[in-house]
C-alpha cells in the first residue's frame, strides 16, 4: 500500500477512534450523572451530539475508503478488511440501531414512559466492536506505510 493513503487512512482511522472514545464513552454515561440534568434534557443533549458524531464517523468512513480505494498498488488484505468490518458496524448503527433508539427517544421525549431497550446494548457492543476494529485498522494501516 501507498505510504500517503496508508498514512491517510490511519490518521482517519484514529481520529475517529478518538471521537468514539470521547462520545460514546465519556460524555454519554457522564452528561445524565450531570446536576439538573433529567432524562428528557439528556436524550436531547445526546441526539444532537450523536447525529453530529455519526456526520462525522460517516466523513471520516469514506476518508478512509477513498484512501483504501486509491491505494497505488491495491491495499493489503488486513487493511482491506478491517476498512469493510468498520464500514458495515457503522452501517448497522446507523441503519438499524439508530432508528431503534430514536423512536424510543421520541417516545420519551413526548412525555411517554418507555420500556428500556436492548437497541441500547446492541449499540454500545457495536460502538465496541467499532473501537476495536479502529485501534486494529489504524494501526495496521500505519504498519502499511
Amino acid at each position: 500500500m501507498d505510504t500517503t493513503p496508508a498514512a491517510v487512512a490511519g490518521a482517519a482511522a484514529f481520529t475517529w477512534l478518538g471521537m468514539v472514545l470521547a462520545i460514546s464513552f465519556l460524555e454519554a454515561p457522564l452528561k445524565f450523572r450531570a446536576p439538573g440534568v433529567t432524562v428528557p434534557l439528556g436524550l436531547g443533549i445526546g441526539r444532537l451530539v450523536f447525529r453530529a458524531l455519526n456526520i462525522a464517523e460517516a466523513v471520516l468512513a469514506l476518508v478512509v475508503v477513498v484512501a483504501v480505494a486509491v491505494a497505488a498498488g491495491s491495499p493489503t488484505a488486513p487493511v482491506a478488511a478491517l476498512t469493510g468490518v468498520v464500514a458495515a458496524l457503522l452501517a448497522v448503527q446507523l441503519g438499524v440501531v439508530r432508528p431503534v433508539l430514536n423512536r424510543r427517544s421520541d417516545r420519551i421525549l413526548a412525555g411517554e414512559d418507555a420500556p428500556r431497550s436492548a437497541a441500547h446494548h446492541l449499540y454500545i457492543a457495536l460502538e465496541l466492536l467499532k473501537a476495536a476494529a479502529l485501534v486494529a485498522l489504524g494501526a495496521t494501516a500505519l504498519a502499511a506505510a
